[in-house]
């Protein structure tokens, strides 16, 4: 798995973008918190999706709160950390942070929206 760094306003806007061919991943990231890192852990070492079928992207939140906020505001919804989101078609179709995050459900959703 190979995170692709959100650093720019810019980098939203791309994945504006490219959800519109193929859904994308942001996870809200605080390398400051030990649920964020495990959290970011279970993710990739669950990881078994193609680059074709989903992009994953992560933001520092540390490093660029200004952007944590563009994003929650961007898709509608309350900025938390750890949080994963996924995107297609310029919409945030699946939100979940903390406990909560969970890869089984995000492959559930997203093998739910590969095959409509």
């Amino acid at each position: 798995m190979n995170w692709t760094n959100i650093e720019t306003r810019q980098d939203i806007d791309n994945i504006l973008e490219q959800s519109k061919q193929t859904p994308c991943l942001i996870f809200k990231h605080s390398t400051s918190c030990h649920m964020s890192e495990m959290s970011k852990y279970i993710i990739e070492s669950e990881w078994n999706l193609e680059k074709e079928q989903l992009k994953p992207y992560c933001l520092d939140i540390l490093k660029h709160k200004d952007l944590a906020v563009k994003i929650a505001e961007q898709f509608n919804e309350h900025h938390q950390s750890p949080q994963v989101l996924l995107i297609q078609g310029g919409e945030c179709f699946y939100e979940e942070s903390h406990l909560n995050i969970s890869y089984e459900e995000m492959e559930e959703e997203i093998k739910f929206l590969l095959n409509r």
